[in-house]
């Protein structure tokens, strides 16, 4: 729909029958030649409708069903890693972030949460594959729902911010959405301290402790990863967690490959929930990718989680590389 001249609205009919035309081929299951009958256009025309509206984002698809090969990874990783949940989306062939295959696998659960939890307070971290399973969330009223950031909010990178996909997530749902208007660092100890004690601060912190679901990505501790790029930690700050065999990272807390919590001077310095108050939650990650297996496994070996959305490929190297019996703790 757009506004003319005199701020009328006007519908563009082509668009209205492009999503006609879609609802038809993917909803009803007509053929290209059913739809062309039904809409009155040629055959062409209505393979060009449907094709706008994959083109446009107009369709949303979820498929359900168990797949052989991932739902055997799926029980070897919750039981090596003794977790409660996980699901395995399958390899797209996708270089570098698997975001097609885990932006869909995040879209589905997160629909099925909403779903089948009444008043439902979700927690959301933060990172660029939770951002892409929010795009592939399609309109659905829940507005007795409420979303609720998980750690400060304010990055360089708007892709990666919590505070985007919180506000995502509201247009999409008609839900609640609660945010922490300040950075995830602080400058200092004392800079957190000011920042914390500002007005409704805290009372998003205490929301976000009632959360049912807590879903967050896993950043890495390296140069390249996504934490620098969204400008939240800077080259040095790796430089120390490297140090400190730092591998992972969730809603700023800093995990090494067996697991323990490492409290470093961006730990003093985070402006998120503590690691007690995560103790027991209803805790799901979503990560994959080829860079993020060391990360992801050093944060499964930390038991901070229930559960796990993942990439078969990632999963394939979970389960094919050494740990499992690495020490599991809960607050280091």
């Amino acid at each position: 729909m757009v506004a003319n001249r005199a701020g009328a609205v006007v519908i563009d009919e082509e668009a209205s029958l492009a999503t006609r035309a879609a609802w038809l081929y993917f909803a009803a299951g007509f053929t290209q030649g059913e739809i062309a009958t039904r809409l009155n256009v040629p055959s062409a025309k209505a393979h060009r409708l449907i094709s706008r509206a994959s083109r446009e984002g107009l369709i949303r698809v979820f498929v359900d069903g168990p797949i052989a090969e991932c739902f055997h990874l799926e029980e070897a990783i919750k039981s090596q890693f003794g977790i409660d949940y996980c699901h395995v989306s399958p390899d797209l062939g996708e270089t570098g972030l698997p975001l097609k295959t885990l932006g869909l696998a995040g879209a589905t659960f997160l629909r099925a949460h909403l779903e089948n939890t009444k008043d439902a307070v979700i927690g959301i971290g933060h990172g660029r594959t939770l951002a892409a399973a929010v795009a592939n969330l399609p309109q659905s009223p829940h507005a007795g729902a409420k979303f609720v950031s998980l750690l400060g909010g304010l990055t360089r990178k708007f892709s990666a911010s919590p505070f985007d996909v919180i506000h995502r997530l509201a247009e999409r749902t008609g839900a609640e959405a609660y945010v922490v208007p300040v950075p995830l660092f602080a400058n200092s100890a004392a800079d957190r301290a000011v920042l914390i004690s500002q007005i409704g601060v805290g009372e998003v912190f205490e929301l976000a402790r009632s959360a049912t679901l807590m879903f967050v990505g896993i950043g890495e501790a390296r140069a390249h990863g996504s934490l620098v790029a969204a400008g939240m930690i800077r080259p040095d700050d790796v430089a120390e967690l490297e140090a400190r065999g730092v591998e992972g990272e969730v809603l700023g807390h800093f995990i090494a490959a067996d697991g323990r919590f490492v409290e470093t001077d961006l730990t003093a310095r985070s402006i998120t929930l503590s690691a007690s108050d995560l103790g027991g939650q209803n805790i799901v990650a979503i990560a994959g990718g080829p860079t993020k297996t060391a990360a992801i496994r050093a944060v499964l070996n930390s038991s901070f989680l229930k559960g796990l959305i993942t990439d078969e490929a990632t999963a394939r190297r979970l389960i094919g590389s050494t740990p499992g019996n690495a020490p599991r703790n809960k607050n280091g």
